[in-house]
């Protein structure tokens, strides 16, 4: 796009007046266009990179200057050799003769600050942009660091109670972890809702095995999904909130947790019981999962999701609700 405006700027002025204009004005646009170009390149490829990102601000400088210097010498040199201005006049018809003026020096200057100021106003902005998402990548990867560690020191230590209590169960609970492993392995920074939903299942699979048995535990999913992308371990840490704090050996207590789908865009609620000596605010005992994640919806779904959150007191409930536009 700028060396598409630096053509226009170039040759449009005489192209209009072409037929009256000999080759060396054309030679001459020709030569200034490829400075141009070069000091162009130069700066977003050696000068902004080896010099101003390592800190070398008054070598960039000095060597700016030298670029515009080095148009004021082309300029003239070519404006001497082919006498432009007596070639512009001579061929110039007398009813533009008081509308076009040929470039100079300061024209070609002028120009050469443009295109190095484009160009370093695109890469610079570029970068900002770039350190911005790697900031943000950065950030990502550290927060699942800390939410799937949480996650695998709760399911094992339920597998570790069942270990004296039933074999079998604990060996089938192994295999269930090793699977939900592997999806946390090689599931990055998209997985499908279908696999998320799996996952939860599979999550719901381990954590029956430790609760009361009386406890009500629903799970509502659609029966046909449309297998959208979704940030993976997104649902989870809801779920685990629930597991942790609405549970009771001694009160009635339930888990419901609900998916549904319209086109793209996903609700998921989940409601569990609520207990006086229970935190009922979405935040874990040492901060690591649901603190985190509010955190993560923020970086992954920016103004495309909705967070409700309300611990009823009156009737023992505590429950989320979470909204995602996946377009």
């Amino acid at each position: 796009m700028v060396l598409l405006g630096l053509v226009v700027f170039t040759f449009l002025p005489f192209y209009t007046l072409s037929h009256t204009f000999p080759i060396e004005v054309w030679l001459k646009q020709l030569s200034l266009f490829l400075y141009w170009t070069g000091a162009y390149f130069l700066v977003i490829k050696v000068l902004l990179p080896k010099l101003l990102y390592r800190n070398k601000g008054t070598l960039f400088a000095l060597s700016l200057l030298l670029v515009l210097f080095g148009a004021s010498v082309l300029n003239n040199r070519i404006d001497n050799a082919i006498r432009f201005t007596e070639v512009v006049e001579k061929n110039l018809p007398a009813s533009h003769a008081g509308n076009t003026s040929p470039t100079g020096d300061m024209g070609a200057v002028l120009m050469t600050i443009l295109v190095c100021g484009i160009g370093v106003i695109i890469v610079i902005t570029q970068k900002i942009q770039q350190d911005q998402l790697q900031k943000i990548g950065t950030e990502l990867a550290y927060l699942k660091t800390q939410i799937n560690p949480h996650f695998f020191f709760n399911v094992l230590h339920t597998i570790y109670g069942l270990t004296d209590q039933d074999t079998a169960k604990a060996k089938d609970s192994i295999y269930t972890l090793s699977h939900m492993m592997r999806y946390v392995l090689y599931h990055g920074e998209k997985t499908t809702l279908s696999q998320e939903l799996q996952f939860v299942e599979s999550y719901n699979k381990l954590m029956r095995l430790r609760v009361p048995a009386d406890v009500q535990i629903i799970f509502e999913k659609p029966t046909f999904i449309d297998d959208v992308p979704i940030a993976p371990m997104i649902i989870l840490p809801f779920i685990e909130n629930a597991y942790k704090h609405g549970i009771s050996s001694l009160y009635p207590s339930f888990i419901y947790m609900n998916v549904t789908q319209a086109a793209d865009v996903i609700e998921i609620e989940v409601r569990n019981s609520s207990f006086g000596d229970k935190p009922g605010e979405l935040e874990d005992s040492n901060g690591i999962g649901l603190a985190n994640t509010r955190r993560r919806l923020n970086l992954l779904y920016p103004g495309r999701h909705t967070l409700i959150v309300d611990d009823n007191k009156t009737n023992k409930e505590f429950s989320i609700h979470l909204k995602l536009s996946i377009a």
